[in-house]
């Protein structure tokens, strides 16, 4: 088992899904008629002793569908601090090194008929290796024949690998995805999965199809539903719900995310982690 070479083919698989989801992205504008189109910045990860951490790539677009979307793959090493390294799978105070490869993606769009969209997938090494991600899907105007499609694309996905995956991965992200000083759920659910543990070569072959197939089904469902949508007309207090629920998604990242949390305490850049903030929102 080579993890260094593990973490090399996560890290092509994230890049390319990247470029595809991108690409797709950037192709629904064109059909709007707009020519907007991603801006990429690189940025590498400062260290407390100057040595090598990594870095990433965040892309960043601002269209007529998308108000805001942006999709980050980053590859980051390092030692988490004594306080944090209890808190992660497989790390301590004795052993805190790390290794971190994924993509984050949240799209936040122009119309509240479009819903929101959150996806990650990462690969993790301490002193073991998982999978973890998943996707969920955050609409202002909930449509229910919208929500099935989206829970029935993700559940074949699941069903392809194990039986028990939908049931397990969708009850965690109906847990996680809640804000508990609201009484609220964040939106309509998905898959939220973690600490699919790779001890041999056997177990990281079969967690990194099944990732992978996690990030084909998003690619899949989430245009079809942008599609659908993004040309329905709307009006005020349509807008002004949209805008309170952006202010409960922006409660949930800053509060309670993990990869926020994750972000910043391994010295992540900023501006990556806070993409996700709505680029608009009001509280009432």
């Amino acid at each position: 088992m080579d993890r260094s070479k593990q973490t090399a083919k996560a890290r092509k698989w994230f890049e390319t899904l990247r470029d595809r989801i991108c690409a797709e992205f950037e192709a629904i504008e064109r059909e709007a008629g707009s020519d907007a189109g991603f801006a990429y910045k690189k940025w590498d990860r400062e260290t407390e002793d100057g040595s090598e951490g990594g870095g990433g790539v965040q892309g960043l677009m601002k269209g007529k569908v998308f108000e805001k979307v942006g999709v980050n793959v980053s590859t980051v090493s390092g030692a988490f601090s004594p306080q944090f390294a209890s808190q992660v799978n497989g790390a301590s105070e004795e052993h805190p090194d790390f290794t971190a490869t994924g993509i984050s993606l949240v799209a936040h769009m122009a119309n509240p008929h479009v819903p929101a969209v959150h996806m990650n997938t990462r690969f993790l090494t301490t002193q073991t290796a998982w999978f973890g991600g998943g996707a969920d899907l955050n609409p202002p105007l909930p449509y229910e024949e919208d929500t099935e499609a989206f829970h029935a694309r993700l559940r074949a996905a699941c069903h392809a690998h194990n039986p028990t995956y939908y049931d397990r991965f969708s009850k965690w992200a109906d847990e996680y995805f809640y804000i508990p000083h609201r009484g609220v759920h964040r939106g309509v659910g998905g898959i939220f999965y973690d600490h699919l543990e790779c001890g041999d070569d056997v177990e990281f072959d079969r967690h990194f199809a099944f990732t992978r197939d996690v990030g084909e089904a998003f690619l899949d469902i989430y245009p079809q539903l942008v599609r659908k949508r993004m040309n329905e007309i709307w009006n005020e207090d349509e807008k002004r719900q949209q805008l309170e629920w952006r202010g409960r998604y922006a409660e949930f990242n800053l509060v309670y995310d993990r990869g926020t949390l994750f972000g910043l305490k391994t010295g992540g850049n900023i501006d990556a982690i806070l993409m996700s903030l709505p680029p608009e929102a009001t509280w009432s």
